[in-house]
């Protein structure tokens, strides 16, 4: 009998070698395949469609070979598409909530159909997606769609959504967007990476058989150009991106000033820190770091943290696991190059490598390397290159160690690994990272938000908190679609505006001279300048400083200085200090209604009114800062999971015209009732309120540099609001300009831009700020926050 040349299950595990796929499993995929004849085209209005005389790309799987080509979509295609979608718009938002949830539910038994079809077909595509955890996320959203209606009846579908994934990202990101986005009752146009391409098309397929209408969810394929173009079509009313850093800047860039409200999600390559504290399990730690920072396809690049009375028993144990272990494949042949560079960088400063064989001369693969002793500047530390590379750094104390591990200028996530429960949890608290996994790492779940910090993200993905991002309050008016004005983005602002000091001006002609409010105290503009303030007759009222760029530095190192404390304090402590706020603008009542009247001209009726309502809104957001907050959600796996809200940081507000003092008291009572600090630029029209309130704000028990109100061009004060890197987010009511603006210069550093064109919201008579329902206030807190999940294991 000729002898077996199969290999025993004794061999495979010595080898360590993926077994053959077995030939049913491979068919799946190759057969759907084939019945496209490889060549796929486009999904829309319910149906694939291959539009003759089109560019193709190639899809190659992990040896290099062909598995499909995809065309390239033209102008016109995009154009036909996002017409069927708003025609499926209208189809899919008439259903009830009862019929969408059935239609999600039925795609997951679809899905479980087509299980070894998804599987296979994103390993050919080297995009390994889990079926069950697809399976549990259309389930997840299925249930929100069956409540939308009865939960949210005051918010709206945003109407047309545009979904654009990287290659750089998994299949499981193309789902984590799209399913909210339906159970919302939006539409959706996905524009995939050409890897991601067939599943994102096989997706569309199994939607169609689940009983999604023509038109709900189409598939438009092509370059790296595709997403902009999508963007620039008037019909389209949200974009949403998820991929790397760099590429998310240009999109941002290229869809400023198109009127559309754009998401970032940039978790690829994002580094991370996995902090090991002398509590800890060192095997476990030492097995958790290995498998997540050397497997083949990650989501982000670790940065392992040691403290230093076990870094010698790590390092022990990190030598004796990665001996023998094999190269590890990259993504091209330039990451390579990234890669080699970053070695001989960090040799350079004196790093040790730990290796698990020498690296092949050429060649896309690289063997696992630990980089040890680097100091925590490197750039090896602060932004890992893609590929198995795991730099080791040591700290001292536990607060060394949070430190350390914020020292990216990435938010991702964490890994923390102790058997100290109360320092895990206080370390989870003093990392700016959307997510913290104790004795754990990459564990997800729908159920749980997932927010990008900092660099790696502006939007929330997962749980409750995510489907916010594909509504918006009915009240609200959306932001205009319009067309990129011509602006030299450099010259922004540099020039003033509005009613400037004329030369030979007699300040003793002026009833009263204002001061802005920088860090408690009373001060003029740094530029020494002045600007006049007008009556709605031209009368001049009086003349504040004409603040610029210095006097936002001033403010931000003020209210870096005092946040933390402020944040620190117990809710019910900052609604003490809200609550005495309230109190101490009703005492000045009067005095505030008169100074609505003479800058606004308004009636004595509605200025008292406007005076009214701004005493019950800081009620209101006093009583709120004690009632909202997270939760622990079910969770089908063992162990625990929080999920909680925090504060922003530093907030610039760029004030409306409309109701000048109870727009202000709206919005600088969401930002700090949380935690925030605010710089407030009033109204360059009617600032003499905001400049009244500022004697209510010394008056109260709101801490000095809380709140900074200053004064002067709303152009040159937003320039310097967007440009000083220290603000975390800007709300802004201006000009079309002004949002464009903020959308090409705000996406580096990233920053949370929350964008209304007053133009467009002057219509209703400042009805926006008077008769505010739940789901506006809701939608500024929200605006306030970011979510922070931590998972805890019991086992």
């Amino acid at each position: 009998m000729a002898k077996s040349t199969s290999k025993t299950v004794y061999d495979i595990f010595q080898s360590m070698e993926c077994g053959a796929s077995s030939p049913s499993t491979a068919a799946t995929a190759r057969a759907w395949l084939e019945r496209h004849s490889n060549s796929l085209g486009l999904f829309t209005d319910g149906k694939f469609v291959c539009p003759v005389d089109r560019q193709t790309h190639t899809v190659t799987d992990s040896t290099g070979g062909t598995v499909c080509s995809v065309i390239c979509a033209k102008d016109e295609d995009i154009s036909s598409c996002a017409s069927s979608a708003s025609a499926g718009f209208k189809a899919w938002s008439e259903l009830s909530s009862h019929r969408r949830a059935k239609v999600l539910l039925r795609l997951a038994s679809t899905l479980q159909r087509y299980t070894q079809c998804v599987s296979e077909l994103c390993d050919l595509c080297q995009s390994p997606c889990s079926p069950s955890a697809l399976i549990r996320l259309t389930q997840y959203y299925a249930g929100w769609a069956q409540l939308r209606d009865t939960l949210m009846p005051e918010w709206i579908p945003r109407g047309v959504v545009a979904v654009v994934v990287s290659d750089d990202c998994s299949f499981h990101s193309i789902w984590l967007k799209v399913l909210p986005a339906l159970a919302m009752g939006n539409v959706v146009i996905v524009v995939p990476g050409v890897k991601l391409a067939p599943p994102a098309l096989l997706l569309a397929q199994l939607f169609m058989e689940a009983g999604l209408p023509a038109g709900v969810l189409s598939v438009v394929t092509g370059d790296a150009s595709v997403g902009a173009r999508v963007a620039q079509n008037n019909q389209i009313s949200y974009l949403t991106y998820s991929g790397s850093q760099q590429d998310g800047e240009v999109l941002a860039k290229q869809t400023a000033g198109w009127g559309l409200p754009v998401s970032l999600c940039l978790s690829v390559s994002a580094a991370c820190p996995f902090i090991i504290f002398e509590s800890a399990d060192i095997d476990s730690a030492v097995d958790g770091v290995i498998e997540a920072a050397f497997k083949k396809k990650k989501d982000w690049q670790w940065v392992l943290c040691v403290q230093e009375s076990v870094l010698d028993s790590v390092v022990s144990r990190l030598k004796l696991r990665i001996t023998g272990l094999k190269c590890v494949p990259l993504g091209s042949e330039s990451d390579r190059s990234l890669v080699d560079a970053a070695v001989q960088e960090a040799v350079q400063q004196g790093a040790t490598l730990i290796q698990s064989c020498s690296p092949p001369s050429s060649g896309a693969l690289y063997p696992t390397t630990v980089l040890c002793g680097l100091a925590p500047p490197s750039s090896a530390a602060v932004s890992p290159p893609p590929g198995p590379l795991l730099p080791l750094l040591s700290f001292r104390s536990a607060a060394e160690g949070a430190a350390l591990g914020n020292r990216t200028p990435h938010g991702q996530a964490a890994s923390i690994w102790t058997e100290d429960l109360t320092l895990a949890l206080e370390t989870a608290k003093s990392l700016c990272v959307g997510s913290v996994w104790v004795n754990s790492h990459s564990v997800t779940d729908p159920s749980l938000p997932q927010c990008g910090r900092r660099d790696s993200g502006n939007c929330t993905d997962g749980g409750k908190e995510g489907l916010y991002q594909f509504l918006r309050p009915s009240p609200s008016p959306a932001l205009p679609r319009s067309t990129p004005a011509s602006l030299d983005y450099a010259a922004f602002g540099t020039m003033a505006s509005g009613f400037m000091v004329p030369e030979g001006f007699d300040p003793s002609s002026v009833p009263r001279s204002c001061s802005q409010y920088v860090g408690g105290k009373l001060c003029k503009a740094d530029s020494g300048c002045s600007r006049t303030v007008q009556a709605p007759g031209g009368a001049v009222l009086a003349h504040c400083p004409d603040g610029g760029r210095k006097d936002v530095r001033n403010a931000v190192e003020a209210a870096l200085k005092v946040q933390p404390g402020w944040l620190k304090k117990s809710p019910a402590a900052r609604a003490l200090s809200l609550y005495s706020l309230s109190d101490h603008l009703e005492k000045r009542r009067r005095d505030m209604a008169a100074s609505i009247r003479a800058q606004t001209g308004l009636s004595v009726e509605e200025a008292d009114k406007e005076v009214e309502l701004s005493i019950s809104r800081l009620s209101d957001w006093a009583a709120r800062c004690d009632k909202q907050s997270g939760g622990m959600p079910p969770l089908p796996q063992t162990g625990s999971a929080l999920s909680a809200p925090e504060a922003l940081g530093v907030v610039g507000v760029v004030l409306p015209d409309a109701k000048p003092l109870l727009s202000l008291v709206s919005l600088l009572g969401a930002a700090v009732s949380v935690g925030n600090a605010v710089i407030l630029v009033p109204s360059e029209k009617y600032p003499l309120p905001a400049l009244d309130f500022i004697q209510v704000l010394q008056a109260s028990d709101i801490p000095a540099g809380v709140v900074s109100v200053i004064t002067g061009g709303r152009n040159q004060l937003t320039q310097a609001l967007a440009n000083h890197s220290e603000i975390q987010a800007i709300w802004y009511w201006g000009s079309l300009e002004g949002c464009q603006f903020l959308q090409h210069t705000c996406c580096s550093p990233l920053k949370r831009l929350w964008l209304h064109c007053e133009e467009e919201e002057g219509k209703d008579g400042g009805k926006y700020w008077s008769h505010p329902s739940p789901s506006l206030q809701e939608e500024m807190w929200r605006e306030a926050v970011v979510w922070k999940s931590v998972w805890i294991p019991t086992a």
